[in-house]
């Protein structure tokens, strides 16, 4: 994420559309580092947020307000005293950096017209909200800065206000060609660091994103420029200029599958492999692309402990399950055990004292065999010993299949609670397979209270291009109930083939058949739903939901088909409308 001075342009551009000439009625402090303005314009009311929260330093608007303390802040009662009432006359970016300056007319206590400034730095860990007045005086700030915290520059009451210092960097409006090519591609730097460490309000994002468009690469090293690739970055600085003065701006999300990536007010080109999102206003960017974030974040956060013990699990289930199976295949010798037994005991009559091995016609295959002995015992004993280690091998073996088995079983369920795990959207998703995990001994029980309701969590719910309703379980315990309780037996049934995944439905409602559209929109549901979303395409099984069979004892989750139709799908879902 960027919040860097184009961000920063395009809300000084959508501010003075709507709320310059509005007067501020209200002033709240809601936060130690955050201050609201309610501001009144042609009788519509709309809040300027303003954080310099280090985390998280934001401005936006919006019409929803947020709790207040029962006792203003002193800056707060400060910004009441003078403003209160106050006409925004303007608001500015100094020299295109991360500086929001609000100037406010007012009247001061003798009814005379006066102006005072509201200075919001969005500049990271050193963000700041600084009241300043006609005379460049620092009236008070909301976070104080000393000499001992900041050798560069004091942020005080009753200091002289600076702006921070600029560290040498070219705002992108005065950017000339000479510039460009004396004090910037000569820097000994890879381009996207000689880009942002040089011009005023760039971000690394923006930086490689010019790089890309002018088909360079932006770890590249200023060196390898040559002079066309040279002309046609600085052509692309060119553009953005334009686009900027032109307030030509694009505010969008950049996506990695469902995860917010990045966001910016330019589109951004150089992520082919994501999806974007493009939005009217860069405060419905901001308030989107934060609150999805968080929201993704705090589930990542909650379900990090179930992956942990479903992952733990897994590991733990495949290596016992590759035992086995090397167990198993230790087994399949045991037919010659049996074999050496019968002839040891058939021809062993003939053989020497202390013989070490007896070679006799095996009459299983018509083909001479010499079969190791041990010479300390009779034939008679060698006989026993081989039968010995035939009937150990064989009562492994009928051990080990129906293990091998179960293990399986229980490698695949745990296989899909992992992939339900990644479709998690919220809590009750999650306890639905903290239920799961605890109810097949993988989380330790300390006994579920009488009358405790099961979470409920609702499947995603779609509506293909003919109209008709498309279900998709989350998890198990969902697919069981879409499956065996919700579906008719006329309804379609669609899974990815021999991979975890969701239970797709789609009501037949009426039809006779659906409509070859939908079958490829529910087809690519499931492939998307289910492990192999990263796929080029994914094998598809549908069939009638009568067709299925849940065995004894089974998994949730698992079930068994004989007949079934495949297709291969694409797991993308974009143009299938889902139900909110």
């Amino acid at each position: 994420m960027a919040f860097d001075g184009f961000v920063i342009s395009n809300i000084i551009s959508e501010l003075n559309k709507q709320i310059i000439g509005g007067r501020i009625y209200k002033i709240y402090q809601p936060e130690a580092d955050e201050i609201t303005l309610v501001i009144k314009k042609e009788r519509l009311t709309t809040r300027l947020h303003l954080s310099a929260s280090a985390s998280l330093p934001l401005v936006y608007l919006s019409k929803e307000g947020k709790a207040n303390p029962m006792q203003a802040p002193n800056f707060c009662m400060l910004l009441r005293k003078h403003i209160s009432s106050g006409r925004i006359i303007s608001i500015t970016q100094p020299d295109f950096e991360r500086i929001i300056e609000i100037k406010i007319e007012h009247l001061d206590e003798l009814g005379d017209v006066c102006q005072k400034r509201l200075i919001v730095e969005i500049m990271g860990k050193h963000s700041n909200i600084i009241f300043v007045n006609s005379d460049d005086v620092i009236l008070d700030s909301i976070k104080h800065i000393s000499a001992n915290i900041s050798s560069v520059r004091e942020v005080l009451p009753g200091r002289t206000y600076t702006f921070p210092p600029s560290k040498g960097k070219h705002p992108l409006a005065s950017l000339t060609a000479e510039n460009f090519y004396q004090h910037i591609i000569t820097k000994p730097l890879n381009l996207c660091k000689a880009l942002y460490t040089s011009i005023t309000g760039m971000s690394p994002l923006i930086a490689n994103e010019l790089c890309y468009r002018a088909g360079l690469d932006g770890n590249a090293s200023t060196d390898s420029l040559t002079d066309d690739s040279a002309a046609g970055l600085y052509g692309q600085l060119v553009k953005l200029n334009a686009l900027v003065e032109d307030e030509a701006y694009q505010p969008n999300i950049i996506y990695s599958g469902e995860e917010p990536k990045e966001f910016s007010c330019i589109p951004l080109t150089s992520y082919p492999d994501c999806t974007e999102k493009t939005y009217d206003s860069i405060f419905d960017v901001l308030i989107g692309y934060y609150s999805e974030k968080e929201k993704y974040t705090r589930m990542k956060q909650k379900s990090s402990d179930l992956r942990k013990i479903v992952q733990t699990a897994l590991e733990r289930t495949s290596k016992k399950y590759d035992l086995q199976l090397r167990q198993l295949k230790d087994t399949e010798k045991r037919e010659k055990f049996k074999v050496y037994g019968e002839l040891t005991q058939t021809y062993g009559y003939g053989l020497e004292a202390n013989a070490k091995s007896l070679t006799c016609m095996n009459y299983y295959t018509n083909e001479e065999i010499t079969i190791p002995l041990d010479p300390t015992k009779t034939p008679l004993e060698n006989s026993k010993k081989f039968f010995a280690k035939y009937n150990k091998l064989k009562r492994t073996y009928e051990a080990l299949s129906e293990l091998v088995v179960e293990t399986k079983a229980d490698l695949d369920h745990l296989d899909s609670i992992s992939t339900a795990l990644s479709l998690s959207e919220d809590e009750k998703d999650l306890q639905l397979i903290k239920d799961e995990l605890s109810d097949y001994g993988y989380i330790k029980s300390h006994g579920k209270k009488k009358g405790k309701k099961q979470a409920k969590s609702k499947p995603l719910h779609f509506v293909s291009s003919d109209g008709f309703h498309m279900y998709v379980g989350k998890n198990n315990y969902q697919n069981d109930e879409l499956s065996f309780k919700f579906a008719n037996g006329g309804d379609w049934w669609f899974h990815a083939k021999n991979m975890a995944g969701s239970h797709v439905i789609v009501r037949k409602e009426q039809a006779e058949t659906l409509p070859d559209a939908t079958f490829e929109e529910a087809g690519r549901l499931a492939a998307y739903y289910s492990k192999g979303r990263q796929a080029p395409k994914v094998e598809i099984d549908y069939v009638q939901r009568k067709e299925l069979r849940k065995p004894p004892k089974a998994k949730p989750g698992f079930v068994i088909y004989h007949t079934n139709y495949s297709m291969m799908c694409v797991p993308n879902i974009d143009g299938i409308e889902i139900v909110e």
